[in-house]
């Protein structure tokens, strides 16, 4: 049976790649100042973070509705025998919520999938999902390797500020102010579907070790699987730094790099970067 994969924007995948995989891409909404976009559509993650270093307002995303949800069900069911519907963690969203709604209207033959995941880490899970699609699994068929995979799936990610984590609220304006002065670090991950701090960290070459030292204890990289590597803002100086001096000890052939999109992004600010991969 044929099976279209429905995701949401918070994969972090472009609308471009989404089309050459195959795929439907739900934008997400946000709002920045008085100006709303549609995630990865009416503006591009680069555009995002030139808009994001001049503003003083945190942007404000809104999910997926149900009707949005069941419209694409509706078009993915013309299209395909079936919907294997992923959606980022349902600890930082309403979209599988929303998503679970609209499911019900379709007997049986919606999958919803959540990936207790977003940015990179969903990245791979969706790739993972194209996999199975292309080996000619049913939905269910995918749905329970998604599940699997959960299990092996790992992100890691450097921030290079906090001042983007006061501005969402993350954390006081004393602690970002007392830790720019001190050059701290976070190095974050994200656990049981939510954003989790590992350390913090003072300086870059620090958060380089710490980034690999999370990689060399976390068990060998599957090369099978997908893995993807990117950065925040518009330069990838601190991304290729890091691969250029550890890298090559885990990835024995090139490293897709895409921009970190509006989920993470609007909390790390520019200058982060991030790696995420499925060990075996």
């Amino acid at each position: 049976m044929s099976v279209k994969i429905i995701v949401d924007s918070a994969c972090d995948i472009p609308q471009s790649q989404g089309k050459e995989l195959g795929i439907r891409i739900l934008p997400l909404r946000y709002l920045l100042g008085e100006d709303e976009y549609l995630d990865g559509v009416t503006i591009s993650n680069t555009e995002f973070y030139e808009k994001l270093e001049n503003s003083d307002v945190f942007p404000k995303t809104s999910q997926i509705t149900p009707f949005q949800y069941g419209e694409a069900f509706k078009e993915g069911l013309q299209e395909c025998d079936e919907v294997l519907c992923m959606t980022m963690s349902s600890g930082v969203s309403g979209c599988f919520q929303s998503a679970t709604i609209a499911r019900d209207d379709f007997d049986g033959k919606v999958l919803v999938f959540d990936s207790r995941h977003f940015c990179f880490s969903y990245t791979v899970l969706v790739k993972y999902a194209v996999m199975l699609r292309d080996q000619g699994l049913s939905a269910a068929e995918i749905y329970a390797g998604l599940k699997e995979a959960l299990k092996k799936v790992r992100i890691i990610a450097a921030f290079d500020t906090l001042e983007y984590l006061k501005k969402g609220g993350r954390i006081s304006g004393t602690a970002s102010a007392i830790g720019t002065v001190l050059g701290i670090k976070p190095i974050i991950t994200i656990t049981d579907g939510k954003v989790d701090v590992l350390k913090l960290v003072r300086g870059t070459k620090k958060s380089y070790v710490e980034v690999n030292r999370y990689m060399a204890n976390g068990g060998e990289i599957d090369l099978d699987m997908p893995f993807v590597c990117g950065y925040t803002g518009t330069s990838s100086e601190r991304t290729d730094n890091f691969m250029k001096e550890y890298g090559n000890r885990y990835f024995n052939k090139e490293v897709e790099e895409l921009v970190v999109g509006t989920t993470v992004g609007s909390y790390a600010g520019p200058k982060a970067f991030s790696l995420a991969y499925f060990v075996k």
